[in-house]
């Protein structure tokens, strides 16, 4: 039976390059699939990874029925055998339904990649809906790392390397920005709750908190 998935991870983990792998593997076997992604770090209509790897997709805005799309695509006697949707945190909930009508409808594979929380580690929307409707949900098995060393399990806004906890739920950057852009950064939660990025912590701002020392042993 066809299935509505969802790969969720944290940003640096992998989402977008098994995106294309997935695609790749069903192509390599004579199946054609519709990707949708939104909002991808390569710009619009483009699946990308950070490891270089690229190819086109349809950008699907906030307006955009993806159901109504899939219906419009096949009536006009193209072939679709499954979907990918990259970025499916940015999706809204309405959309997320459409998801699962194409599995349910069109009986369609979908397989969709996101981030579940944002930087304030607050559930988008889009990942809420997906938790609610999916028929499995997979964590991504590359973990990303903090830059302590300890597993990565939430993305940090940052702003020159400080990190920031106000502003729009989604604002377009990546990992790795150049020094006073507004980029991402994945760390554990210890580190998310201390505000401690890679940055803090290369310029010394370590606080007594953040010491594996006891309190009262500290001087």
């Amino acid at each position: 039976m066809s299935e509505l998935v969802f790969f969720s991870g944290t940003m640096d983990c992998g989402k977008s390059t098994l995106a294309l792998q997935i695609g790749h593997n069903r192509s390599a076997r004579g199946l054609q699939g519709v990707i949708f992604t939104r909002d991808d770090r390569a710009g619009e209509g483009r699946l990308s990874s950070r490891l270089g790897l690229v190819t086109d997709a349809v950008e699907a805005d906030e307006t955009m029925d993806l159901y109504a799309y899939l219906v419009a695509h096949l009536s006009r006697g193209a072939r679709a055998d499954y979907v990918i949707v990259d970025e499916a945190q940015f999706l809204a909930p309405a959309q997320i339904d459409q998801l699962a009508r194409i599995v349910d409808d069109l009986e369609l594979d979908v397989f969709a990649f996101g981030i579940t929380t944002d930087f304030r580690t607050h559930l988008f929307p889009g990942s809420r809906r997906l938790i609610e409707l999916a028929d499995r949900i997979e964590s991504l098995q590359v973990e990303a790392l903090c830059w302590c060393g300890a597993r990565a399990t939430h993305n940090a806004r940052t702003v020159g390397g400080e990190m920031v906890v106000e502003g729009a739920q989604v604002v377009v950057g990546d990992v790795n920005q150049a020094q006073g852009e507004v980029g991402y950064e994945v760390l554990c939660r210890r580190h998310h709750l201390r505000r401690m990025t890679s940055a803090t912590a290369q310029a010394g701002a370590l606080s007594p908190d953040v010491l594996p020392v006891p309190r009262e042993a500290r001087t």
